[in-house]
Protein backbone atom coordinates (compact mmCIF):
# COMPACT_ATOMS: atom_id res chain seq x y z
CA UNK A 1 0.00 0.00 0.00
CA UNK A 2 1.64 3.65 -0.31
CA UNK A 3 2.91 4.63 2.26
CA UNK A 4 0.74 8.08 2.32
CA UNK A 5 -2.22 6.18 2.45
CA UNK A 6 -0.95 3.50 5.46
CA UNK A 7 -0.58 6.87 6.78
CA UNK A 8 -3.58 8.45 6.53
CA UNK A 9 -5.33 5.36 7.80
CA UNK A 10 -3.30 5.78 10.76
CA UNK A 11 -4.42 9.07 10.95
CA UNK A 12 -8.30 9.24 10.18
CA UNK A 13 -9.45 10.46 13.33
CA UNK A 14 -7.25 12.95 13.53
CA UNK A 15 -7.71 14.25 9.52
CA UNK A 16 -11.52 14.02 10.02
CA UNK A 17 -10.74 16.25 13.36
CA UNK A 18 -8.85 18.65 11.06
CA UNK A 19 -11.40 19.08 8.62
CA UNK A 20 -14.03 19.18 11.35
CA UNK A 21 -12.22 22.12 12.40
CA UNK A 22 -11.47 23.58 9.32
CA UNK A 23 -15.51 23.35 8.31
CA UNK A 24 -16.63 24.99 11.69
CA UNK A 25 -14.42 27.37 11.45
CA UNK A 26 -15.42 28.58 8.21
CA UNK A 27 -19.66 27.98 9.31
CA UNK A 28 -18.51 30.30 12.60
CA UNK A 29 -17.65 32.95 10.27
CA UNK A 30 -19.15 33.61 7.30
CA UNK A 31 -20.88 36.33 8.31
CA UNK A 32 -17.67 37.84 7.67
CA UNK A 33 -16.69 35.62 4.13
CA UNK A 34 -16.61 37.98 1.32
CA UNK A 35 -19.42 36.90 -0.88
CA UNK A 36 -17.04 37.45 -4.35
CA UNK A 37 -13.58 36.64 -4.25
CA UNK A 38 -10.71 39.05 -3.08
CA UNK A 39 -7.88 37.55 -4.36
CA UNK A 40 -6.03 38.24 -7.73
CA UNK A 41 -3.77 35.97 -8.42
CA UNK A 42 -4.63 31.98 -8.13
CA UNK A 43 -1.87 29.50 -6.83
CA UNK A 44 -1.46 26.08 -9.15
CA UNK A 45 -0.23 23.29 -7.45
CA UNK A 46 1.70 20.76 -9.50
CA UNK A 47 0.71 17.26 -9.25
CA UNK A 48 3.41 15.74 -6.72
CA UNK A 49 5.36 12.66 -8.03
CA UNK A 50 5.62 11.38 -4.27
CA UNK A 51 2.07 12.50 -3.40
CA UNK A 52 1.72 14.74 0.26
CA UNK A 53 -0.66 12.91 2.36
CA UNK A 54 -4.16 14.42 3.70
CA UNK A 55 -2.50 16.05 6.11
CA UNK A 56 -0.08 18.54 4.09
CA UNK A 57 -2.63 18.84 1.07
CA UNK A 58 -5.10 19.78 3.47
CA UNK A 59 -2.73 23.00 4.88
CA UNK A 60 -2.16 24.07 0.91
CA UNK A 61 -6.08 24.15 0.49
CA UNK A 62 -5.89 25.99 3.80
CA UNK A 63 -3.56 28.43 2.75
CA UNK A 64 -4.04 28.95 -1.73
CA UNK A 65 -7.26 28.10 -2.38
CA UNK A 66 -9.83 27.96 0.99
CA UNK A 67 -9.40 31.88 0.33
CA UNK A 68 -11.22 31.75 -2.79
CA UNK A 69 -14.16 29.98 -1.00
CA UNK A 70 -16.79 32.43 -0.92
CA UNK A 71 -19.81 32.75 1.31
CA UNK A 72 -22.07 30.88 -1.29
CA UNK A 73 -23.45 29.65 1.50
CA UNK A 74 -24.01 32.41 3.50
CA UNK A 75 -27.18 34.77 4.04
CA UNK A 76 -25.68 37.40 1.93
CA UNK A 77 -25.52 35.35 -1.50
CA UNK A 78 -28.63 35.94 -3.22
CA UNK A 79 -27.34 34.97 -6.39
CA UNK A 80 -28.63 32.01 -8.39
CA UNK A 81 -30.76 30.03 -5.75
CA UNK A 82 -28.15 28.89 -3.76
CA UNK A 83 -29.52 27.27 -0.46
CA UNK A 84 -26.65 27.05 2.02
CA UNK A 85 -26.40 23.56 3.67
CA UNK A 86 -28.25 23.13 6.92
CA UNK A 87 -26.78 20.99 9.97
CA UNK A 88 -29.07 18.14 9.76
CA UNK A 89 -28.61 17.75 5.47
CA UNK A 90 -24.37 18.43 6.29
CA UNK A 91 -24.22 15.46 8.67
CA UNK A 92 -26.36 13.33 5.71
CA UNK A 93 -23.79 14.10 3.07
CA UNK A 94 -21.22 13.48 4.87
CA UNK A 95 -22.31 9.77 5.77
CA UNK A 96 -23.22 9.70 2.04
CA UNK A 97 -19.76 9.65 1.62
CA UNK A 98 -18.65 7.32 4.27
CA UNK A 99 -21.01 4.61 3.40
CA UNK A 100 -20.08 4.94 -0.22
CA UNK A 101 -23.65 3.81 -1.59
CA UNK A 102 -24.76 2.95 -5.15
CA UNK A 103 -28.19 3.30 -5.29
CA UNK A 104 -29.71 0.52 -7.26
CA UNK A 105 -32.12 -1.90 -6.58
CA UNK A 106 -34.86 -2.98 -3.97
CA UNK A 107 -34.78 -6.69 -4.53
CA UNK A 108 -31.07 -7.62 -5.91
CA UNK A 109 -28.44 -8.71 -3.57
CA UNK A 110 -25.63 -6.15 -1.87
CA UNK A 111 -25.70 -2.58 -1.19
CA UNK A 112 -30.41 -2.31 -0.36
CA UNK A 113 -29.49 1.85 0.08
CA UNK A 114 -32.32 1.88 -3.06
CA UNK A 115 -35.06 1.60 -0.16
CA UNK A 116 -34.14 4.50 1.81
CA UNK A 117 -34.31 6.55 -1.26
CA UNK A 118 -37.79 4.96 -2.10
CA UNK A 119 -38.78 6.24 1.67
CA UNK A 120 -37.28 9.42 1.50
CA UNK A 121 -39.24 10.53 -2.01
CA UNK A 122 -42.47 8.94 0.20
CA UNK A 123 -41.78 11.69 2.66
CA UNK A 124 -41.14 14.53 -0.38
CA UNK A 125 -44.74 13.75 -1.14
CA UNK A 126 -45.83 13.77 1.82
CA UNK A 127 -44.25 17.39 2.52
CA UNK A 128 -45.49 18.86 -0.71
CA UNK A 129 -48.86 17.82 -0.67
CA UNK A 130 -48.35 15.00 -3.68
CA UNK A 131 -50.41 12.02 -3.91
CA UNK A 132 -48.58 8.38 -3.92
CA UNK A 133 -49.86 8.24 -7.21
CA UNK A 134 -46.43 9.22 -8.47
CA UNK A 135 -42.83 8.04 -7.72
CA UNK A 136 -39.86 9.65 -7.95
CA UNK A 137 -36.03 9.43 -7.36
CA UNK A 138 -32.72 11.50 -7.45
CA UNK A 139 -30.68 13.19 -9.91
CA UNK A 140 -27.53 15.71 -10.08
CA UNK A 141 -30.01 18.94 -10.51
CA UNK A 142 -33.10 20.82 -12.29
CA UNK A 143 -31.24 20.12 -15.49
CA UNK A 144 -31.58 16.45 -15.20
CA UNK A 145 -34.60 15.98 -13.88
CA UNK A 146 -35.64 18.16 -16.56
CA UNK A 147 -33.99 15.95 -19.38
CA UNK A 148 -35.70 13.16 -17.66
CA UNK A 149 -39.29 13.83 -17.66
CA UNK A 150 -38.79 15.14 -20.79
CA UNK A 151 -36.87 11.91 -21.87
CA UNK A 152 -39.76 9.92 -20.61
CA UNK A 153 -42.46 12.49 -22.56
CA UNK A 154 -40.30 11.70 -26.02
CA UNK A 155 -40.93 8.00 -25.40
CA UNK A 156 -44.50 9.07 -24.96
CA UNK A 157 -44.74 10.65 -27.72
CA UNK A 158 -43.53 7.83 -29.45
CA UNK A 159 -45.68 5.49 -28.63
CA UNK A 160 -48.72 7.81 -29.29
CA UNK A 161 -47.77 7.16 -33.12
CA UNK A 162 -46.63 3.31 -32.95
CA UNK A 163 -42.75 4.06 -32.43
CA UNK A 164 -40.50 3.02 -29.19
CA UNK A 165 -38.00 6.03 -29.97
CA UNK A 166 -35.53 4.32 -26.75
CA UNK A 167 -35.37 1.53 -29.59
CA UNK A 168 -35.50 3.08 -32.82
CA UNK A 169 -34.58 6.35 -32.50
CA UNK A 170 -36.22 9.88 -33.23
CA UNK A 171 -38.68 8.83 -35.57
CA UNK A 172 -41.32 10.98 -34.42
CA UNK A 173 -40.79 14.78 -33.41
CA UNK A 174 -43.24 15.54 -30.35
CA UNK A 175 -44.36 19.28 -30.25
CA UNK A 176 -43.13 21.01 -26.74
CA UNK A 177 -44.65 24.15 -25.59
CA UNK A 178 -44.03 26.30 -22.86
CA UNK A 179 -44.60 30.10 -22.13
CA UNK A 180 -41.73 31.02 -19.51
CA UNK A 181 -39.46 28.02 -19.92
CA UNK A 182 -36.10 28.23 -18.09
CA UNK A 183 -33.22 27.53 -20.35
CA UNK A 184 -32.92 23.96 -18.83
CA UNK A 185 -36.12 22.91 -21.25
CA UNK A 186 -34.09 23.91 -24.07
CA UNK A 187 -30.70 22.14 -22.94
CA UNK A 188 -32.61 19.45 -22.47
CA UNK A 189 -34.48 19.31 -26.13
CA UNK A 190 -30.95 19.49 -27.40
CA UNK A 191 -29.51 16.31 -25.56
CA UNK A 192 -32.44 14.44 -26.24
CA UNK A 193 -32.48 15.47 -29.60
CA UNK A 194 -35.19 17.29 -30.29
CA UNK A 195 -33.82 20.63 -30.85
CA UNK A 196 -33.83 23.44 -28.52
CA UNK A 197 -34.37 25.77 -31.40
CA UNK A 198 -38.04 23.92 -31.71
CA UNK A 199 -39.64 24.97 -28.51
CA UNK A 200 -42.81 26.74 -29.04
CA UNK A 201 -43.35 29.65 -26.73
CA UNK A 202 -46.55 30.41 -26.01
CA UNK A 203 -48.11 33.72 -25.02
CA UNK A 204 -48.10 34.87 -21.52
CA UNK A 205 -50.89 36.76 -19.68
CA UNK A 206 -50.14 41.22 -19.43
CA UNK A 207 -47.20 42.11 -16.46
CA UNK A 208 -47.13 38.29 -16.26
CA UNK A 209 -44.92 35.48 -16.72
CA UNK A 210 -47.70 32.85 -16.50
CA UNK A 211 -49.30 31.11 -19.38
CA UNK A 212 -52.18 32.62 -21.32
CA UNK A 213 -54.60 29.68 -21.55
CA UNK A 214 -56.38 30.71 -24.62
CA UNK A 215 -52.86 30.63 -26.84
CA UNK A 216 -52.38 27.23 -25.00
CA UNK A 217 -55.88 26.12 -26.45
CA UNK A 218 -55.10 27.78 -29.74
CA UNK A 219 -51.81 25.83 -30.12
CA UNK A 220 -53.54 22.54 -28.49
CA UNK A 221 -55.47 23.01 -31.02
CA UNK A 222 -53.18 23.72 -34.06
CA UNK A 223 -51.30 20.98 -33.38
CA UNK A 224 -54.05 18.20 -33.08
CA UNK A 225 -53.12 14.85 -34.35
CA UNK A 226 -49.32 15.47 -33.07
CA UNK A 227 -47.83 14.10 -29.76
CA UNK A 228 -47.75 17.25 -27.51
CA UNK A 229 -45.52 17.95 -24.64
CA UNK A 230 -46.71 21.12 -22.23
CA UNK A 231 -44.02 22.37 -19.87
CA UNK A 232 -45.48 24.76 -17.24
CA UNK A 233 -43.69 26.81 -14.49
CA UNK A 234 -44.31 26.17 -10.86
CA UNK A 235 -42.11 29.54 -10.04
CA UNK A 236 -40.25 30.90 -12.87
CA UNK A 237 -36.66 32.50 -12.64
CA UNK A 238 -37.09 36.31 -12.50
CA UNK A 239 -40.69 36.90 -10.85
CA UNK A 240 -41.54 33.01 -9.22
CA UNK A 241 -44.99 33.52 -11.15
CA UNK A 242 -46.77 30.37 -11.16
CA UNK A 243 -48.97 29.06 -14.47
CA UNK A 244 -52.68 27.95 -13.79
CA UNK A 245 -52.38 24.32 -13.02
CA UNK A 246 -56.34 24.10 -12.86
CA UNK A 247 -56.72 25.57 -16.13
CA UNK A 248 -54.12 23.44 -17.65
CA UNK A 249 -55.88 20.38 -16.17
CA UNK A 250 -59.29 21.26 -17.84
CA UNK A 251 -57.17 21.19 -21.48
CA UNK A 252 -56.36 18.16 -20.63
CA UNK A 253 -60.00 16.80 -20.25
CA UNK A 254 -60.58 17.86 -23.90
CA UNK A 255 -56.51 17.66 -25.35
CA UNK A 256 -54.10 15.10 -24.54
CA UNK A 257 -50.92 15.90 -24.09
CA UNK A 258 -47.71 15.20 -21.35
CA UNK A 259 -48.15 17.84 -18.78
CA UNK A 260 -44.46 18.11 -17.39
CA UNK A 261 -44.15 20.85 -14.61
CA UNK A 262 -40.91 22.60 -13.28
CA UNK A 263 -40.87 23.54 -9.93
CA UNK A 264 -37.20 23.62 -9.44
CA UNK A 265 -37.87 25.81 -6.13
CA UNK A 266 -41.18 27.34 -6.54
CA UNK A 267 -42.44 23.94 -5.27
CA UNK A 268 -41.59 24.05 -1.89
CA UNK A 269 -43.98 26.42 -1.29
CA UNK A 270 -46.77 23.78 -0.90
CA UNK A 271 -44.63 23.69 2.19
CA UNK A 272 -46.58 27.01 3.43
CA UNK A 273 -50.39 27.63 4.32
CA UNK A 274 -49.68 30.45 2.79
CA UNK A 275 -49.02 30.15 -0.79
CA UNK A 276 -49.72 26.47 -1.33
CA UNK A 277 -52.56 27.23 -3.15
CA UNK A 278 -50.38 28.20 -5.98
CA UNK A 279 -49.31 24.90 -6.85
CA UNK A 280 -53.23 23.80 -7.09
CA UNK A 281 -53.66 21.45 -9.65
CA UNK A 282 -49.69 20.54 -10.28
CA UNK A 283 -50.61 16.70 -8.34
CA UNK A 284 -52.82 15.94 -12.26
CA UNK A 285 -49.40 16.51 -13.97
CA UNK A 286 -47.15 13.30 -15.92
CA UNK A 287 -43.99 14.54 -14.09
CA UNK A 288 -42.75 17.35 -12.49
CA UNK A 289 -39.06 18.75 -11.40
CA UNK A 290 -38.30 19.75 -7.77
CA UNK A 291 -34.54 20.96 -6.88
CA UNK A 292 -33.63 19.60 -3.41
CA UNK A 293 -30.55 21.81 -3.15
CA UNK A 294 -32.42 25.22 -3.68
CA UNK A 295 -35.14 26.18 -0.96
CA UNK A 296 -34.44 22.52 0.70
CA UNK A 297 -30.62 23.42 1.71
CA UNK A 298 -29.18 20.46 1.38
CA UNK A 299 -26.09 20.25 -0.54
CA UNK A 300 -25.44 20.19 -4.88
CA UNK A 301 -26.14 18.75 -6.11
CA UNK A 302 -29.84 17.20 -5.82
CA UNK A 303 -33.07 17.08 -7.28
CA UNK A 304 -35.94 15.15 -7.69
CA UNK A 305 -37.67 13.96 -10.98
CA UNK A 306 -41.52 12.79 -9.84
CA UNK A 307 -43.31 10.70 -12.12
CA UNK A 308 -47.06 9.07 -12.29
CA UNK A 309 -46.62 5.58 -11.54
CA UNK A 310 -48.93 4.94 -14.48
CA UNK A 311 -45.71 6.04 -16.69
CA UNK A 312 -43.51 3.43 -15.32
CA UNK A 313 -43.32 1.20 -18.11
CA UNK A 314 -42.37 4.11 -20.31
CA UNK A 315 -39.40 5.13 -17.90
CA UNK A 316 -38.15 1.87 -17.80
CA UNK A 317 -38.17 1.76 -21.75
CA UNK A 318 -36.25 5.24 -21.62
CA UNK A 319 -33.68 3.95 -19.45
CA UNK A 320 -33.34 0.17 -19.35
CA UNK A 321 -29.45 -1.39 -19.03
CA UNK A 322 -31.40 -4.26 -21.44
CA UNK A 323 -27.77 -5.72 -22.11
CA UNK A 324 -26.24 -5.95 -18.97
CA UNK A 325 -27.59 -8.82 -17.30
CA UNK A 326 -25.20 -8.31 -14.00
CA UNK A 327 -27.02 -5.12 -13.15
CA UNK A 328 -30.43 -7.48 -13.12
CA UNK A 329 -33.59 -8.48 -15.32
CA UNK A 330 -35.43 -4.58 -15.76
CA UNK A 331 -38.54 -6.78 -16.43
CA UNK A 332 -38.52 -8.13 -12.66
CA UNK A 333 -36.78 -5.66 -10.21
CA UNK A 334 -37.43 -2.22 -10.02
CA UNK A 335 -33.88 -0.39 -10.26
CA UNK A 336 -33.36 2.89 -10.25
CA UNK A 337 -30.44 1.76 -13.00
CA UNK A 338 -33.45 1.34 -15.28
CA UNK A 339 -35.38 4.00 -13.59
CA UNK A 340 -32.91 7.43 -14.32
CA UNK A 341 -30.21 8.51 -15.99
CA UNK A 342 -27.61 7.47 -14.14
CA UNK A 343 -25.71 4.04 -13.85
CA UNK A 344 -23.49 5.10 -10.95
CA UNK A 345 -25.25 6.99 -8.30
CA UNK A 346 -24.06 8.54 -5.02
CA UNK A 347 -27.27 8.42 -2.18
CA UNK A 348 -28.48 12.09 -2.42
CA UNK A 349 -31.06 10.71 -0.72
CA UNK A 350 -29.70 10.31 2.56
CA UNK A 351 -29.17 14.27 3.12
CA UNK A 352 -32.73 15.29 1.95
CA UNK A 353 -34.10 12.40 4.24
CA UNK A 354 -32.08 13.88 7.50
CA UNK A 355 -33.57 17.15 6.55
CA UNK A 356 -36.83 15.96 6.12
CA UNK A 357 -36.27 14.22 9.58
CA UNK A 358 -34.78 17.04 11.63
CA UNK A 359 -37.07 19.99 10.55
CA UNK A 360 -40.49 18.15 9.73
CA UNK A 361 -43.24 20.03 7.89
CA UNK A 362 -42.92 23.11 9.98
CA UNK A 363 -39.55 23.60 9.33
CA UNK A 364 -39.96 23.68 5.99
CA UNK A 365 -42.65 25.84 6.19
CA UNK A 366 -40.56 28.48 8.56
CA UNK A 367 -37.86 28.96 5.95
CA UNK A 368 -40.64 29.65 2.78
CA UNK A 369 -42.41 32.39 4.38
CA UNK A 370 -38.78 33.71 6.29
CA UNK A 371 -37.31 33.89 2.82
CA UNK A 372 -40.51 35.43 0.91
CA UNK A 373 -40.45 37.66 4.35
CA UNK A 374 -37.25 38.82 3.63
CA UNK A 375 -37.88 39.52 -0.65
CA UNK A 376 -40.54 41.74 0.86
CA UNK A 377 -38.70 43.60 2.49
CA UNK A 378 -36.36 44.51 -0.05
CA UNK A 379 -39.32 45.02 -2.26
CA UNK A 380 -40.84 47.62 -0.08
CA UNK A 381 -37.59 49.41 0.20
CA UNK A 382 -36.71 49.79 -3.47
CA UNK A 383 -40.22 50.33 -4.45
CA UNK A 384 -40.21 53.34 -1.90
CA UNK A 385 -36.44 54.50 -2.87
CA UNK A 386 -35.88 57.72 -4.94
CA UNK A 387 -32.23 55.84 -6.22
CA UNK A 388 -34.26 52.00 -7.53
CA UNK A 389 -36.97 50.91 -8.73
CA UNK A 390 -38.80 47.14 -8.90
CA UNK A 391 -38.96 46.46 -12.82
CA UNK A 392 -41.77 43.38 -11.28
CA UNK A 393 -44.19 42.69 -8.11
CA UNK A 394 -42.09 40.34 -5.66
CA UNK A 395 -44.64 37.34 -5.77
CA UNK A 396 -42.56 35.02 -3.29
CA UNK A 397 -38.81 35.27 -2.87
CA UNK A 398 -36.97 36.95 -5.80
CA UNK A 399 -36.52 40.54 -5.93
CA UNK A 400 -35.63 42.31 -9.49
CA UNK A 401 -35.02 45.80 -9.27
CA UNK A 402 -32.49 48.45 -11.21
CA UNK A 403 -31.40 51.88 -11.16
CA UNK A 404 -34.43 54.65 -11.01
CA UNK A 405 -32.05 57.54 -11.92
CA UNK A 406 -29.57 55.79 -14.52
CA UNK A 407 -30.63 52.15 -15.56
CA UNK A 408 -28.16 52.62 -18.10
CA UNK A 409 -25.21 52.11 -15.34
CA UNK A 410 -27.04 48.93 -13.46
CA UNK A 411 -24.51 46.88 -15.14
CA UNK A 412 -21.53 48.91 -13.32
CA UNK A 413 -23.28 49.07 -10.33
CA UNK A 414 -23.96 45.30 -9.86
CA UNK A 415 -20.12 44.89 -10.96
CA UNK A 416 -19.12 46.94 -7.98
CA UNK A 417 -21.56 45.87 -5.67
CA UNK A 418 -20.16 42.37 -6.13
CA UNK A 419 -16.57 43.08 -6.35
CA UNK A 420 -16.90 44.80 -2.59
CA UNK A 421 -18.08 41.28 -1.49
CA UNK A 422 -20.44 42.13 1.47
CA UNK A 423 -22.94 40.74 -0.84
CA UNK A 424 -23.96 38.91 -3.96
CA UNK A 425 -26.41 39.37 -6.97
CA UNK A 426 -26.72 37.91 -10.02
CA UNK A 427 -28.01 39.86 -13.26
CA UNK A 428 -31.25 39.42 -15.59
CA UNK A 429 -33.20 40.68 -18.11
CA UNK A 430 -36.69 41.34 -17.68
CA UNK A 431 -38.92 42.02 -20.67
CA UNK A 432 -35.98 43.78 -22.33
CA UNK A 433 -34.61 45.65 -19.34
CA UNK A 434 -31.31 45.24 -17.55
CA UNK A 435 -32.03 43.86 -13.90
CA UNK A 436 -30.38 43.12 -11.11
CA UNK A 437 -31.90 39.58 -9.12
CA UNK A 438 -32.03 38.82 -5.63
CA UNK A 439 -33.12 35.41 -4.70
CA UNK A 440 -33.87 34.68 -1.40
CA UNK A 441 -33.84 30.79 -0.33
CA UNK A 442 -30.67 30.41 2.63
CA UNK A 443 -31.77 29.40 6.38
CA UNK A 444 -29.72 32.28 7.71
CA UNK A 445 -31.12 35.29 6.06
CA UNK A 446 -32.98 37.64 7.81
CA UNK A 447 -34.42 40.92 7.67
CA UNK A 448 -31.49 42.11 9.46
CA UNK A 449 -29.23 40.74 6.23
CA UNK A 450 -31.42 42.59 4.12
CA UNK A 451 -31.43 46.15 5.91
CA UNK A 452 -27.17 45.75 5.54
CA UNK A 453 -27.59 45.13 1.88
CA UNK A 454 -29.57 48.25 1.70
CA UNK A 455 -26.98 50.22 3.17
CA UNK A 456 -24.56 49.15 0.85
CA UNK A 457 -26.71 49.73 -2.00
CA UNK A 458 -26.86 52.75 -1.07
CA UNK A 459 -23.05 53.14 -0.45
CA UNK A 460 -22.29 51.49 -3.95
CA UNK A 461 -24.41 54.34 -5.52
CA UNK A 462 -22.62 56.92 -3.83
CA UNK A 463 -19.52 55.20 -4.89
CA UNK A 464 -20.75 55.50 -8.43
CA UNK A 465 -21.73 58.69 -9.02
CA UNK A 466 -18.35 60.17 -7.02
Amino acid sequence: MNSFLQTDIEQWDDLLAEVRSQATAYLQNIESVPTSPQLQDFVSAELPAAGWGTAQALAFFRQHYQPWMVASAGPRYWGYVVGGTTPAAMAGDWLTSVFDANPQSLQGTGDRSAQLEVETIRSMRQLLGLPDTFTGGFVSGATMSIFTGLAVARQWAGVQMGQDIARKGLSVQPIVLAATPHSAVRKAMAMLGMGSNRLIKLRTLPDREAVDLEDLEEKLRQYQGQPIIVSTSAGTVNTVDFDDFLGVQRLRQQYPFWWHVDAAFGGFAACSPQYADRLRGWENADSITVDCHKWMNVPYDSAVIFTQRKHQHLQVQTFQNSNAPYLGDPDEDFSYLNFLPDNSRRLRALPAWFSLMAYGKAGFADRVEQSVRCAQRLGEALETSTDFRLVAPVRLNVVCFTLRQMPERAAEFLALLNQRGKVFITPTLLEGTFCLRAAFVNFRTTESHVDEALEELSCVLQVLNA
